[in-house]
């Protein structure tokens, strides 16, 4: 049998497959090889029990990408969620998220949400900021069923991490987007013993108009452990766009003279606000790595 691990806990697996979902344990020589399954793997497994759905996990196919943070294979793009209002985006926290994504080399996209509550002097500027970055933003209002449709055309046939903040409605979303998810959500956690309503766990669910759904835990910060301050500016596309034309081919667009990108940003060609988030970046990476 071949299926999709959708879940791992305590080193038991959860692996979605034509008829259903198996609770399996990887075979000893997985340990010996030191590969670990990991959410997302598409697997070889044997059953067990059929009445139990308990099967052994035998081989893991290869696997198209790794991601590091969250810990998920075979991604096609991320969607990250923010809230316009109640809570407030935080600009800071979702350029981290998308400087990760770059650095793991996963297409992202952005879903503002709680549309219905915001002030629409600040939609504008705000989709338009990202939109000039080169990325691809949707509104949405869970509430008024606005920007649903489209955002599942983008999701359709694709696997997609999908992430957030807490409180900024990443759980209605997913479950607006296909009605049915409280129903698989809950045949899933009975199966897990797991509360039906919170991500503690990095969780995958299938889309019935085609693709998958990967459901991560709110996060409240990143880490840029293992992001060199010469990197960095690489993960910026508005950046990277101007990093050649530089009088010095290291220059890190800080403090250095003869920099075209500080040109560009006091020339309006790049968001201000994302070139004051990448010296903060910067300044935190060279003060870790002083140390």
């Amino acid at each position: 049998m071949t299926g999709k691990i959708i879940k791992g806990i305590a080193g038991f697996y959860y692996v979605i497959a034509e008829s259903g979902i198996y609770e399996c344990k990887p075979k000893g020589i997985f340990r010996k090889e030191k590969r670990k399954p990991l959410v997302g793997d598409n697997v070889e497994f044997e059953i067990l029990d059929p009445t139990e759905m308990t099967g052994s996990m035998t081989n893991i196919l290869p696997r198209k990408n790794e991601l590091i943070r969250p810990a998920v294979v075979n991604v096609d793009q991320a969607m990250v969620i923010f809230a316009l209002e109640s809570p407030k985006p935080n600009i800071g926290l979702l350029d981290r998220f998308l400087l990760t994504m770059e650095w793991q080399h996963v297409p992202a996209v952005i879903c503002f949400n709680k549309e219905d509550l915001a002030d629409q002097k600040q939609v504008l500027p705000l989709t338009e900021l990202y939109r000039n970055c080169g990325y691809e933003v949707f509104l949405c209002s869970v509430k008024q069923d606005k920007g649903l449709a489209q955002i599942r055309m983008r999701l359709q046939g694709k696997t997609t991490v999908v992430s957030g903040p807490s409180g900024v409605g990443k759980s209605s979303v997913i479950n607006a987007i296909q009605p049915d998810f409280k129903l698989k959500t809950g045949e899933i956690s009975d199966k897990l013993k797991r509360g039906k309503h919170t991500t503690r766990h990095v969780e995958i669910y299938r889309l019935n108009f085609g693709g998958y759904i990967v459901d991560t835990p709110g996060f409240s910060s990143f880490s840029l452990a293992g992001i060199g301050k010469f990197e960095l500016k690489e993960y910026y596309p508005e950046i990277n766009k101007f990093n050649s034309g530089c009088r010095f081919m290291d220059c890190l667009h800080y403090k250095e003279p003869g920099c075209v990108v500080k040109d560009a940003v006091n020339d309006g060609l790049i968001s201000r606000v994302r070139y004051n988030n990448y010296i903060r970046l910067l300044e935190e990476i060279q003060n870790m790595n002083s140390y």
